[in-house]
């Protein structure tokens, strides 16, 4: 119908990231690179040692490497782990169907190649050791991992979707970018641009209802402008159905803080509603022969009456958090010490064991339970010891203020914001 043409692109990118700002600057490669990644073991779940990284922005050649890459990687079993701030829309949906035709087990984390030492996992020698074509030393973590705006879409097309509670998945409407060259006049751009998002838009809706995603998240993306982000929540995450865990978890992993220590996340589903709770574990080392745990939760400010709070690795080795938590604004914090038997057995179970209870009308203690993994907690405790004072003797005078804890925490989940 033109002697020209217009040029439609939809492009998706990270809320953070504006057009003249730099992909690198933001800690992402210009385009998604794809490689295999090696760690120590278990370092991506129990016996798995090798996972898939996808990282970077989405670009228009994304899905033909994707495409490529995968044909050569005979273990359909093998984790996808993405972080990238979003980018093109329609390589994603390819490369979700892509991922759907493998039925793929796809998380959101970052992928640390410990090659890159020093450097900032996008500069131009880290981009060439990860896409040399070989197998990449690295090292997995979950925590601000994102997957947003276009890659939320190709996440969708993994048939087992997982996102840890430290991670985050935000979306948010498409923009139109046009490059028009011709006689047009501003009402035919705008007739043309109405007519691409309106199709765009009919394209979300109908690809969301293929990848079995309730309709309520198309619903949600139209709400949410194109310059701002709205990151997932732990229940529309799992009322979407796309991470439907009651209870999705993080390994337990090294902070290293001015003072190091432990730390895990769970997000724990509340009855038979969609409702989540968010709670997370700190273990601090106070010599060579004793630890200190810390739990911290979100209150229940509909529940009443005193709890008590006890974590027990086996039937006889328990720490008994008691029956007085502290408060601080929205949370409430349990802390007790934990004896060298006990911490023994802790890094010797493959499960541990939460239990809360709660006292009835009849004086009764009603008795919730839950199990949380220990993956990743021998491999940090043994880190932590490194850091750990000696088990020297301490003055009498002192002695009131041994078992005094840590600054009480918040709950250090997902970030505020999706940016890094």
């Amino acid at each position: 119908m033109f002697r020209f043409f217009l040029l439609a692109v939809l492009l998706l990118v990270h809320g953070e990231v504006r057009a003249e700002t730099s992909a690198e600057k933001a800690g992402f490669p210009p385009r998604l690179i794809i490689y295999n990644a090696k760690g120590p073991a278990n370092a991506c779940g129990p016996g798995c040692d090798r996972w898939i990284a996808v990282e970077g922005q989405v670009d228009e050649g994304a899905a033909a490497r994707v495409g490529r890459f995968l044909r050569d990687v005979k273990d359909s079993k093998r984790p996808i782990y993405f972080d990238s701030p979003g980018g093109s829309v329609r390589p994603s949906y390819v490369i979700a169907r892509l991922l759907r035709s493998r039925k793929a087990v796809a998380r959101i984390g970052r992928t640390i190649a410990t090659g890159c030492a020093g450097g900032t996992q996008v500069d131009a020698a880290c981009l060439t050791l990860k896409t040399a074509g070989g197998e990449v030393e690295a090292e997995l973590t979950t925590r601000n991992a994102m997957c947003n705006s276009a890659c939320g879409y190709l996440f969708l097309g993994a048939t087992t979707r997982e996102v840890a509670p430290d991670a985050v998945v935000a979306v948010h409407k498409s923009r139109l970018t046009l490059l028009a060259r011709g006689p047009f006049s501003a009402q035919q751009i705008a007739e043309f641009k109405q007519r691409s998002m309106a199709r765009a838009d009919r394209e979300r809706a109908a690809f969301v209802v293929s990848m079995g995603i309730a309709r309520e998240l198309d619903d949600l993306i139209k709400t949410v402008k194109f310059e701002s982000l709205h990151v997932l929540t732990r229940t529309e995450l799992y009322r979407f159905g796309i991470d439907t865990r009651p209870l999705p978890e993080t390994a337990w992993t090294l902070e290293a803080t001015s003072r190091p220590y432990i730390r895990k996340v769970a997000a724990a589903k509340q009855g038979d509603g969609a409702s989540f709770r968010t709670m997370e574990w700190r273990l601090f080392c106070e010599n060579k022969d004793r630890a200190r745990l810390m739990f911290v939760r979100e209150s229940d400010q509909a529940a009443g009456g005193l709890k008590t709070m006890m974590l027990t690795a086996g039937p006889d080795k328990s720490v008994a958090f008691g029956r007085y938590p502290a408060r601080v604004g929205k949370y409430e914090v349990w802390s007790d010490t934990v004896a060298p038997d006990a911490m023994q057995a802790m890094l010797a179970a493959s499960s541990l064991h939460m239990g809360e209870g709660t006292p009835d009308a009849e004086g009764k203690t009603k008795l919730a339970t839950f199990d949380i993994d220990t993956l990743g907690l021998g491999t940090s405790w043994t880190r932590l010891l490194t850091s750990c004072p000696a088990n020297t003797p301490r003055p009498a005078a002192a002695s009131s203020n041994l078992n005094a804890p840590p600054a009480i925490p918040a709950i250090s989940a997902a970030p505020a914001t999706p940016a890094k």
